[in-house]
């Protein structure tokens, strides 16, 4: 799977940025560095001129690959996204028992993420840390409907709807297919936010994750 994904291009909407930052040096190192920058400092603090005085480049060129910080955000979660569905994808392709299937779809989903080293230029780990803590300010917005309009969510959608998909096939009659996984997929970052900063809410910690949650809560459902 790590040889099939290496060879794999990450795609993300062409509208969120103005030149797609994989196609040059700089582009990857905005990329990079933005990661790195938006972990130390937070996305409220993280301005365009810091990112450019931290690699060592003009503000102006940076506006050249991306309109404005939100749009930084939301590709950096739109790759974030596409990655875990090439995971998504991979992982779950060859198992035909259904429950197996769900309890590996949603644990690539919900678990803590580690470093692929198949992409250089971008941490996963730091990455995930990121979508965790900041996924909402790509949605929370008064310009989400015109952007989801533009597709700008397309990927983020498609994860939940491939999940939804093998609950359908466990059990059709089942109501609330869509409501369990987007609680499932959004809750998890949820789970993981007040497991490294308000620990005395969720029982999640350094033996009990996400995965094991959601993957009790659904089997529990599914199977009545």
């Amino acid at each position: 799977m790590q040889t099939i994904l290496s060879n794999i291009k990450i795609q993300v909407n062409p509208k969120i940025y103005v030149k797609d930052p994989e196609t040059s040096a700089l582009g990857k190192k905005i990329i990079q560095e933005s990661i790195q920058l938006i972990d130390e400092i937070g996305f409220d603090n993280f301005t365009f001129k810091k990112l450019g005085e931290r690699i060592g480049s003009n503000e102006s060129s940076l506006y050249r690959y991306f309109e404005n910080k939100h749009k930084l955000l939301v590709y950096l979660s739109s790759w974030y996204w596409s990655w875990i569905e090439y995971r998504l994808v991979f992982g779950t392709s060859n198992i035909d028992d259904n429950f197996e299937k769900l309890k590996k779809a949603i644990t690539i989903v919900t678990e803590k993420i580690q470093d692929d080293t198949n992409t250089e230029h971008i941490n996963e780990s730091i990455l995930n840390k990121i979508i965790i803590a900041e996924f909402t300010k790509t949605l929370h917005t008064k310009e989400v409907d015109e952007e989801n309009k533009e597709g700008f969510f397309l990927i983020y959608k498609r994860v939940i709807n491939r999940i939804i998909a093998i609950i359908n096939e466990i059990n059709p009659e089942y109501p609330f297919a869509k409501c369990l996984v987007s609680t499932i997929v959004e809750g998890s970052l949820h789970q993981h936010f007040l497991k490294d900063h308000l620990k005395t809410i969720t029982d999640c910690n350094e033996t009990v994750n996400p995965s094991d949650f959601y993957i009790d809560l659904v089997l529990k459902i599914l199977k009545k």
